[in-house]
């Protein structure tokens, strides 16, 4: 079982520098989006939060 999880990383880890090499434009457009939803996640929970002590 911990050998198909280090052959399942090491494969993952391949796809991603391997599509990273071949489009890094795209991959830096996902990258974006990625971070763009992780701040407006972390600004919403801010909000709530602020509600939730009024």
């Amino acid at each position: 079982m911990a050998q198909a999880k280090k052959v399942t990383l090491y494969i993952l880890i391949v796809f991603v520098l391997y599509t990273i090499i071949s489009s890094p434009e795209r991959s830096a457009e996902l990258v974006q989006i990625g971070f763009e939803g992780i701040s407006k996640a972390a600004g919403q929970i801010g909000e709530f939060m602020t509600e939730l002590v009024n």
